[in-house]
């Protein structure tokens, strides 16, 4: 969809003279703010579904996106990224004569590329020297980091690494993955693996193996978790995770899903991830009946479809206290509790910071990372048929791209 859509305002600038420009979004700037500014009637809101408004809220400060204009300023198309999968379209459709507001999913490309690095001064800074491009020497940092002691690396040590790396026309989008790190450091050798998100796991360290699928497998130290977030309710059953873009089983179209699904019975308590003080209990369009509780640190969860809410707004509350009970109300397709969590206004994943009941007795965590072996074999092959580096802002450059 998005493909055409680029293709599409890239020949009607041709045609007939719009241009495409990257623009900001403004720090406070609204979306209101926005068809204001274009001299587009903010009655368009009003033709936004009340479960589509809700992400009117999520476009950052400084986020990235296009225009389409014609002569005399006029807007024709905009593309505004909510979150790294899914963007606001608002285009002007001339049969109707009015601007016509829809969220799809961002189409990018994503390649795997190789880099490999002669240390002079230390890993992120000769990363940075090397391929000209931070948010990948920040990735390697953070691969290395707690993984092995990189004030030991001397000078003529080697990095070498694959990674996959998003662009959307032709512009880094979002963060790399790193595969694989091999550290050559005073003749002996270490391969270091990263998982879903960004950590380093060190090969031959200590609870370490491959399975028979070549998958890496790092039993982690269990961490004393007493001060984390607890679950939202007891027996868990995941029925739909955390992500930015996801088919929704309701109105049949893509839509992110900011949050996680347990299924459970009606009536079935819901308790305080936290302490916390209750910020909003009430209905909220297709979340039903919703209880919201502000905690430290600037986090706060939702607790949405409750058959029945057990709190009221300004209240205090416990870890551990009944907040609620799981329902049906809103858009639903069954009984379950939508359970999300933000931090610092931004949604975050909330299996990344609840702690299971059931992991309390366990005394270590699996990480599993898919496909390390044959990532490895990769990394060799590429190190050993001398392969140059990727430099970012060498874009006629490509030979060093893997597979390309």
């Amino acid at each position: 969809m998005f493909k055409s859509i680029v293709t599409i305002l890239f020949a009607v600038t041709s045609l007939f003279g719009a241009k495409v420009t990257q623009e900001n979004w403004e720090k406070g700037q609204t979306f209101s703010h926005y068809l204001e500014a274009h001299n587009i009637s903010i009655d368009l809101i009003n033709d936004i579904s009340k479960e589509d408004q809700q992400f009117l809220s999520e476009i950052q400060s400084n986020t990235k996106f296009y225009e389409l204009s014609e002569s005399g300023n006029i807007l024709l198309q905009s593309l505004i990224p909510i979150n790294d999968e899914m963007q606001i379209h608002l285009y002007k459709d001339k049969r109707k004569g009015k601007y016509v507001f829809d969220i799809i999913p961002i189409v990018y490309e994503e390649n795997e590329y190789f880099a490999n690095i002669e240390i002079n001064s230390n890993p992120y800074t000769d990363t940075l020297n090397t391929i000209k491009q931070a948010k990948i020497a920040k990735r390697v940092g953070q691969v290395l980091k707690n993984t092995i002691n990189t004030r030991s690396l001397a000078k003529g040590d080697q990095i070498a690494f694959n990674y996959t790396q998003r662009t959307r026309l032709g512009e880094i989008y979002h963060m790399p993955d790193i595969e694989v790190v091999k550290l050559t450091t005073r003749g002996k050798t270490k391969f270091i693996y990263a998982d879903k998100d960004g950590y380093g796991h060190l090969e031959g360290a200590e609870n370490t193996s491959f399975n028979n699928e070549g998958n890496f497998i790092h039993l982690v130290p269990f961490q004393d978790r007493t001060k984390t977030f607890g679950m939202p309710l007891r027996h868990a059953r995941i029925t739909s995770s955390f992500t930015f873009r996801r088919w929704h089983p309701i109105l049949k179209c893509y839509r992110p899903h900011h949050g996680t699904d347990f299924g459970a019975k009606r009536g079935t308590p819901l308790l305080a991830v936290y302490d916390g003080t209750v910020s909003y209990a009430g209905w909220m369009n297709g979340y039903g009946n919703v209880v919201k509780i502000k905690h430290p640190k600037g986090y706060e969860s939702l607790y949405a479809h409750q058959s029945r809410m057990n709190v009221h707004r300004g209240q205090q509350v416990k870890k551990g206290q009944i907040i609620g009970y799981v329902g049906n109300t809103g858009r639903s397709t069954g009984p379950h509790l939508h359970f999300g969590l933000q931090k610092n206004g931004r949604w975050v994943n909330p299996m990344s910071n609840l702690q299971r009941a059931s992991l309390n007795q366990k005394k270590f965590t699996k990480v599993v990372i898919k496909h390390a072996k044959v990532n490895k074999e990769k990394l060799v092959k590429l190190i050993d048929s001398n392969s140059s580096t990727y430099v970012w802002d060498e874009t006629t450059s490509k030979q060093s791209r893997i597979g390309g």
